[in-house]
């Protein structure tokens, strides 16, 4: 491959290729983000990835059903915001999130997954969008092929869900929000409302204004029966603070889902998975031989799930290699790599540094040769699928370091015949 690559070619190609697809950001911070490139998968290769997100998911769904049951106290120990925890126990629909995205990594072991983004995940135009214009350019079988269709009508399924459960008897203000700064999240957010295909509009984030126990409002003084906030994480939401008059406003925004005075997607029920403490729940729960999943639960757990605790004393006896990450997390931000004691890897930013870490066994990321600006390099590829209301769809490749953040590129793939 590496012979008939000609650098000033690729760029002219790269070019003309993204200059097709409006609203997309190809160069991120100043630098390449989607390759012109494609890696191409076996029918059997997706097959499998969507059996192993099916399955993941209905791990991660079941043991949601068993944390609302559980304490507060029991909440608080895998790092939940004690703000949270009037509100977490909400659910508003029959499943826990609508989008979530689970990273898995193919190994020669199998399939095996790193974690589950159930709250904020984002690559949605990448792999449902873009992906498929990248297969027409290199001539071959998109993966994806219709499944952008089927993720607009789990959305509007969705939607029409929560405003049946709220019994509204007018037309719905429907708003998607995000921050209008950040290009990415911007744009994520335009194409899963133009996806949805319902009367909606699009207002940022700074534009939204609340009036406690009363409602959210739009630009326009409406008030907003139904929020899509597809990139705004919940841990930052409880957070936010008025400026001027030094209120809870996240925490005002969740009264009014827990009193139906506002519905709100992803549901708060998407962020009681997000904590990758929930994994050390589950793995712990698999080794105990608990009662409470099957047995072909445990198999599926012990085939897809890596080791995962809350303390590093089982690595640092078997001095096997581990990764400690923050609960609360993104982008490998604030993720170190050990061996026993001494730390052998780490990314630059320490952003959740006080997030309580999880201890999970390491596991290399298959090495791929890509094509990218600077001539060919070697990417770690991560497989990122999407689950769709509880069903496997989409799937779309990161190619980086080790250590996945936000540097990584986005690698098109098409199916192999």
């Amino acid at each position: 491959m590496s012979h008939s690559f000609h650098l000033e070619e690729h760029l002219s190609k790269r070019r003309d290729a993204y200059s097709k697809v409006n609203h997309f950001w190809h160069d991120l911070y100043d630098s390449e983000y989607a390759l012109y490139d494609i890696a191409l998968m076996t029918e059997q290769e997706i097959a499998d990835i969507h059996i192993a997100t099916l399955r993941i998911g209905h791990i991660f769904f079941k043991t949601g059903n068993l944390l609302r049951s559980s304490s507060d106290e029991t909440l608080l120990q895998l790092d939940l915001p004690h703000s949270i925890l009037p509100f977490i126990r909400h659910r508003a629909l029959p499943v826990d999130s609508v989008i979530s995205r689970v990273d898995l990594v193919q190994t020669a072991d199998g399939l095996k997954m790193l974690e589950l983004n159930s709250d904020t995940p984002t690559f949605e135009k990448e792999v449902f969008y873009v992906n498929g214009v990248l297969c027409k350019e290199f001539g071959v079988e998109d993966p994806n092929k219709g499944l952008a269709e089927m993720l607009g009508k789990e959305m509007r399924k969705a939607l029409a869900e929560m405003l049946h459960r709220s019994e509204i008897d007018h037309e719905p203000n429907i708003v998607f929000t995000s921050h209008e700064a950040h290009e990415e999240d911007k744009y994520t957010t335009l194409f899963l409302m133009e996806t949805a295909n319902v009367p909606a509009k699009y207002v940022p984030l700074h534009k939204l204004t609340i009036k406690k126990q009363e409602g959210l409002y739009d630009d326009e003084g409406n008030k907003i029966d139904l929020l899509y906030r597809q990139t705004y994480p919940l841990e930052h939401l409880v957070e936010d603070m008025d400026e001027q008059t030094n209120e809870e406003i996240g925490v005002q925004l969740l009264e009014l889902v827990a009193l139906n005075k506002l519905h709100m997607v992803n549901p708060i029920s998407a962020f009681l998975l997000q904590s990758k403490a929930v994994q050390a729940v589950i793995w712990g729960m698999m080794e105990r031989d608990h009662a409470y999943f099957t047995a072909e639960e445990k198999q599926w757990i012990s085939t897809y799930f890596l080791p995962t605790y809350l303390e590093e004393d089982i690595f640092l006896k078997s001095g096997v290699k581990y990764v400690k990450k923050p609960s609360f997390g993104r982008e490998g931000d604030t993720v170190s790599i050990y061996k026993g004691k001494e730390k052998i890897l780490e990314d630059a930013h320490k952003t959740y540094d006080k997030s309580l870490p999880v201890f999970q066994k390491y596991i290399d990321l298959p090495a791929q040769e890509i094509k990218t600006c600077d001539g060919m390099n070697e990417g770690k590829v991560l497989i990122g699928s999407f689950l769709i209301n509880g069903k496997p769809s989409g799937i779309g490749l990161r190619a980086g370091k080790q250590i996945t953040d936000n540097n990584a590129y986005f690698l098109p793939i098409g199916l192999k015949r």
